[in-house]
């Protein structure tokens, strides 16, 4: 919907309403044109999660006995960088 900044100033209260409720106002001042429209999770919240691809990071080939193996190894390696670091 396109009003004026006569009729917004004038019905600010009713158009920001209906903004809330998700319609997008454009408000013409001065030869230019403002657009004024709720945030996408005022919208509908769900739909910016919905949009997310699941990632799956624990997988069974990290699980194996291989990646166990591989813990103590890591362990050291952390340890000599904090160290190093000054934080042990």
């Amino acid at each position: 919907m396109e009003v004026p900044i006569t009729q917004l100033r004038k019905d600010i209260f009713a158009l920001a309403n209906r903004v809330l409720e998700g319609e997008t106002l454009i408000v013409a001042y001065k030869g230019r044109r403002l657009r004024m429209m709720p945030e996408i999770s005022e919208v509908d919240p769900k739909t910016r999660f919905d949009r997310v691809t699941r990632l799956n990071l624990l997988t069974p080939e990290l699980l194996s006995a291989e990646g166990v193996d591989m813990l103590p190894e890591m362990q050291k390696q952390w340890e000599k960088d904090w160290e190093e670091q000054g934080l042990l």
